[in-house]
């Protein structure tokens, strides 16, 4: 099943109309037209507001995963890579916990959102390889390897990679939010 697929599947279960789901996550009754034909690619913003309007984590829209695991192997890995995303989120965390632990791997230049984001929660970061810009709030601060951040997540932030190799970093967070 294709993510518009899926989309509007979750719409018409929850018993809304496209109107209703576009008013009430901030998005225009085309943009969800054509979210559900696949005609276009959603941002991970949009993506999240889509999802927390519909009730459900935005992991919702990716594969299956047993939430009852307490081992995650290498090769069981649930990614997220959203389309034309230069990001990808292993999830290394069960799903459906409070906290979650991601090992996100971001392309030179490139950003996790386009715009700065706020959500419920805290969140730890720690890189592992490369060079990261975290601006959060109206501060940038700059991490290299072995440097870690602690955020409450409702300031908005966004991680960019400033460096020219892949940055590579550990991120928990709680509550869950793929």
């Amino acid at each position: 099943m294709t993510l518009g697929q899926q989309i509007r599947e979750l719409r018409k279960q929850k018993g809304m109309s496209i109107q209703t789901l576009a008013k009430e996550s901030g998005l225009s009754t085309g943009i969800i037209s054509q979210m559900e034909r696949d005609l276009t690619k959603p941002s991970v913003d949009t993506l999240w507001n889509v999802s927390k309007t519909l009730g459900v984590h935005i992991s919702y829209f990716f594969c299956e995963f047993d939430g009852k695991k307490a081992v995650i192997k290498k090769n069981e890995r649930r990614k997220i890579i959203l389309p034309d995303s230069h990001v990808t989120y292993e999830q290394l965390s069960p799903q459906n916990r409070r906290m979650e632990v991601l090992l996100v791997k971001i392309e030179p230049g490139e950003c996790d959102y386009d715009k700065l984001i706020a959500h419920e929660g805290e969140e730890w970061g720690y890189v592992i390889q490369g060079i990261m810009k975290i601006k959060y709030g109206f501060t940038d601060y700059i991490l290299y390897e072995g440097d870690s951040i602690y955020l409450d997540s409702t300031i908005p932030h966004r991680y960019v990679n400033i460096g020219d190799v892949t940055a590579i970093s550990l991120w928990s967070m709680t509550p869950a939010s793929y």
